[in-house]
């Protein structure tokens, strides 16, 4: 088969998992091997994670697996939700995405582990913008309005939290599930009267004159409502080879090590793959600082129960996480057995 060839039950399958960008997952079939896979699929929420987009950008995992054969595939999804579905799956083999999506793979007991942290960024990156000659000055009096904010998004579950510290239910407000392509010209029209979004996409969307910023959680919110977002892998890959889920996440840890000691180019890479506004992504790594560590710490999994048991309560989640079997720790450990002898 074609690197590239679909047949048209597999296109309609990429389309029904809402993914951004459909080239990269040319092979939908899991992959098969007997010492070692064809191929590393890893989805992302579009635009990416910051080290998703590092590794696109340096064509950093292309280099390290190329010497065996095997192929590295990148694709970006509308949502965390279409890309734990495929990850479930094994459409995909790993997942660089949100802490709720994350939290409800775990909740449902797929077969997927936590192997290490995508992020944990105190700023949340989440604004909520009005337009800008919105009567609208405060979160407060979204009560009764129509907001856009895709659900079950880490934006949902802090536009929820805000509101309650505001003294408003998310209860009393319109909730419409579109995302920025849609809310924008849907904000320009009149049809809604304010959208929830991360800081990149809302942030360009106020400096072309479109939108004004009534709420900004990486000031206005609380550092314990940051969570870590999640770097999963699929069960079924991970015990069948779980040398390359280490290697793989060797070349994390090293690409968190060089964001952090290259804060100016990593900035710039990030602005030319997301198109984001420079101020915006200065604004979310503030100080050259890029919260990009995988080691799951004891600090991150109380945060994470925590936000699992704030969406339980409001109706986000189903089921309960098994810490104890969803985090594996194990290939952290090898990986960096690995560096150390390299």
């Amino acid at each position: 088969m074609a690197p590239y060839s679909f047949s048209l039950s597999r296109r309609r399958v990429v389309q029904a998992l809402g993914l951004a960008t459909l080239a990269p997952l040319a092979g939908i079939i899991p992959a098969q091997a007997d010492d070692k896979p064809e191929v590393i699929r890893i989805g992302s929420t579009a635009p990416g994670h910051l080290k998703f987009i590092l590794y696109r950008n340096k064509k950093l995992l292309e280099q390290e697996f190329a010497k065996d054969g095997i192929r590295v595939e990148l694709a970006t999804f509308d949502g965390g939700g279409p890309a734990s579905v495929a990850l479930g799956s094994g459409a995909i083999e790993f997942t660089y995405i949100g802490n709720n999506p994350s939290l409800r793979l775990g909740a449902a007991g797929a077969d997927v582990k936590a192997i290490g942290l995508s992020s944990w960024v105190p700023s949340n990156e989440t604004l909520i913008v009005v337009r800008p000659d919105s009567p609208l000055k405060n979160i407060a009096e979204l009560k009764g309005k129509k907001v856009a904010v895709l659900t079950g998004t880490v934006r949902h579950s802090t536009f929820a939290k805000a509101l309650k510290e505001a003294g408003v239910s998310i209860k009393d407000v319109e909730l419409l599930n579109i995302g920025i392509e849609s809310s924008g010209p849907a904000l320009a029209r009149g049809d809604i009267d304010a959208i929830v979004e991360s800081t990149g996409p809302a942030q360009k969307l106020v400096d072309v004159g479109g939108a004004k910023v009534i709420f900004d959680a990486g000031v206005s919110g609380k550092r314990e409502w940051a969570v870590p977002h999640v770097l999963s892998v699929n069960g079924t890959f991970a015990r069948k080879y779980p040398d390359i889920v280490a290697r793989l996440l060797a070349i994390d840890i090293e690409t968190a090590r060089w964001a952090d000691a290259h804060p100016e180019e990593t900035i710039q890479i990030f602005i030319k793959e997301t198109g984001s506004s420079e101020k915006a992504v200065r604004s979310t790594y503030g100080e050259g600082k890029f919260w990009q560590d995988p080691k799951i710490t004891e600090e991150a999994v109380r945060a994470l129960q925590a936000e699992e048991a704030f969406m339980a309560e409001a109706g986000l989640l189903k089921g309960k996480v098994d810490y104890s079997t969803w985090i594996d720790r194990s290939y952290y450990d090898a990986a960096l057995k690995k560096l150390a002898n390299n």
